[in-house]
């Protein structure tokens, strides 16, 4: 299991600067995309595409290659089913978070009421997204670096950038923390 440490804050977490989201685009190729990220790093797993039984199977296989590089491994789920599967954290929009600290909370978010919900909820960090266009949802409005600065700076909990980043985007937008599908894969 990872090894997460707790900030001098209760509910706080040392939080990974980079983080690697799973997707049925980007399956084929996450072992070799875990291996390649930096030791420390964190992994969300959501494969919504498989059915139960072969989703648990490939979460496990997923994170078991992402401890031997020392990862954080977040569940797209219940908080009761990250536990069960024994991941680090779950994610999820702020109504799904649990209320206790056992676990790592990352809400998703993509607008300033639903980073209020997340602040609400608890949140151990914010996914803001999308930054710029992505894949994953082509019809959204992206936020732009301007406008996600401005939501990202107004909380006190630490947001991580996700839609359409890659490094250089990453580096454009002088974000500390960033995630990504393809962009990592």
């Amino acid at each position: 299991m990872a090894k997460l440490q707790t900030s001098p804050e209760p509910g706080q977490w040392a939080l990974p600067d980079l983080w690697l989201l799973s997707d049925a685009r980007n399956d084929a190729v996450l072992e070799g995309a875990l291996a390649c990220l930096p030791r420390g790093s964190g992994f969300v797993f959501r494969h919504y595409h498989l059915d139960p039984g072969a989703r648990q199977e490939r979460f496990e296989a997923l994170r078991d290659a992402a401890r031997k590089r020392d990862h954080v491994v977040v569940l797209s789920g219940s908080p009761v089913l990250a536990r069960k599967w024994r991941a680090d954290g779950v994610y999820g929009p702020a109504g799904a978070m649990p209320r206790d600290d056992s676990l790592l909370k990352i809400a998703t978010a993509h607008d300033w009421k639903e980073i209020v919900a997340a602040e609400r909820a608890g949140a151990d960090a914010i996914l803001l997204s999308p930054v710029f266009s992505t894949a994953s949802h082509p019809d959204a409005k992206p936020l732009g670096p301007v406008r996600f600065r401005l939501l990202a700076r107004k909380t006190q909990v630490p947001v991580i950038a996700l839609g359409g980043m890659t490094h250089a985007r990453a580096k454009r937008l002088g974000w500390p923390r960033w995630a990504a599908i393809d962009g990592l894969s």
